[in-house]
């Protein structure tokens, strides 16, 4: 496959495409209709060119869908991350960080602004097209990289001085990149430090591979930002049945990630509404930090506090403190040589008790915000339950009628009826 090597100024762009076609829908070139039809074409090859072989295509009626395909036998490494290296720099931005690390290529290089000015001059003067660099522009890149820690700022009288950090060996952790890069929370952060070291397969073998994380990553960076100095954040929360998204104004206090299907979730305070909500990672974008919320260790210890009642990601109260709790309780039945059936009651249960009530009858029981997060979890006990009852007539509909759903595509008790 030709490569494609333009690199992107707006990833946000890029994370849109892909979150739409790759991990949502797998919509064909017609049925996407919020860009024009050359811009879809030319965002397709630029991630046709970063997936390479993981992409694949299904011809229907209604045209050719695009769509990912990993075989997480033979895939070590997470193919997204490509996407996130693919980030670009104005010319401007590359010229000057290049003559920087030039100019101040030892540690042993100590110069102040006017010096390291003089010296720029002294390059860009060489070129061909000439380019100017701003006091401002090469100081605000300087802090810059001070925060980062590549450079060292020292005050010496009214002057400050600027020299290289030492060089950091990169510690013999190799596997433990290996395996942060592909299961942790901005794991393009391991992926990149990786790139230091030679081309290596990896060790880890994933049985499940989440890999649709790593398009998420800037959000969630900035989400973690905005936890460690304790502030409110806006996002823009798309949600699936309006055209365009909701600007809102949030705490960040924890990330929950599902070990099931690796979705991420927000879980945050929302002031407008004086309740807890749980904000999906892919569905949010244009994260901003506001100032710091004098509540946030009181609100991180109330959503701690709300976590024994917590099935899933719902942690609800009204606008007057006041919760919301729905029960389940239901009996199985084992066999005599299905004792692991119990066990796997016992070691699946998040929260709740499980009471033994005979050799071969278990009940459990609970008192969560959202009983209908259990449903998938309380089906795959589905044919040992002996008699099950819901606090929320809602949701005991709504599994009795997946349960009859069930009868009709296998045929059972139709011979009955």
């Amino acid at each position: 496959m030709s490569s494609y090597n333009e690199l992107i100024k707006n990833f946000e762009r890029i994370r849109s495409y892909m979150r739409e076609f790759y991990v949502y829908g797998f919509k064909s070139r017609e049925e996407y209709n919020r860009k024009s039809v050359r811009s879809y074409d030319d965002e397709r090859r630029r991630m046709e060119s970063w997936l390479g072989d993981h992409m694949g295509f299904v011809q229907t009626a209604d045209g050719k869908n695009m769509f990912i395909s990993i075989d997480s036998r033979r895939t070590r490494h997470n193919p997204l991350y490509k996407a996130l290296k693919a980030k670009s720099f104005t010319d401007g931005d590359i010229t000057l960080h290049f003559i920087l690390f030039d100019i101040l290529s030892e540690p042993e290089t100590v110069l102040s602004l006017p010096e390291i000015l003089e010296k720029i001059d002294g390059y860009v003067s060489g070129f061909s097209e000439p380019m100017l660099f701003e006091e401002s522009t090469v100081r605000k890149k300087l802090q810059e990289y001070i925060r980062e820690g590549v450079l060292v700022g020292e005050k010496q009288g009214r002057k400050m001085l600027y020299h290289r950090s030492a060089d950091a060996e990169l510690p013999p952790l190799t596997d433990v990149l290996h395996f942060y890069s592909e299961v942790a929370p901005c794991g393009a952060i391991g992926s990149f430090l990786l790139d230091k070291e030679p081309p290596s397969d990896g060790v880890f073998t994933f049985k499940h591979h989440y890999i649709t994380h790593a398009i998420d990553s800037d959000v969630l960076a900035v989400l973690f930002a905005a936890m460690q100095a304790k502030s409110a954040v806006t996002v823009s929360n798309l949600s699936r049945r309006k055209d365009e998204p909701s600007r809102e104004r949030v705490v960040p206090l924890r990330i929950f990630i599902s070990v099931q299907n690796g979705r991420q979730h927000l879980l945050c305070y929302q002031p407008s509404r004086n309740t807890m909500r749980s904000l999906r990672i892919d569905y949010l974008s244009n994260v901003k930090i506001e100032e710091p919320t004098p509540r946030f260790d009181e609100l991180r210890a109330e959503l701690d506090a709300m976590q024994p009642k917590m099935w899933g990601v719902t942690a609800q109260k009204n606008r007057y403190g006041e919760e919301h709790l729905e029960s389940v309780e239901f009996t199985v039945k084992v066999g005599a040589d299905e004792a692991h059936i119990a066990k796997r009651l016992e070691r699946e249960k998040r929260v709740g008790q499980v009471e033994q009530l005979d050799d071969r009858t278990y009940k459990f029981s609970c008192t969560v915000y959202d009983t209908a997060e259990m449903l998938p979890w309380i089906r795959t006990f589905i044919c040992r339950i002996s008699s099950i009852h819901f606090s929320n007539p809602t949701v005991e509909a709504r599994f009795k009628r997946d349960l009859e759903a069930m009868y009709r595509i296998y045929g059972v008790g139709e011979e009955a009826q």
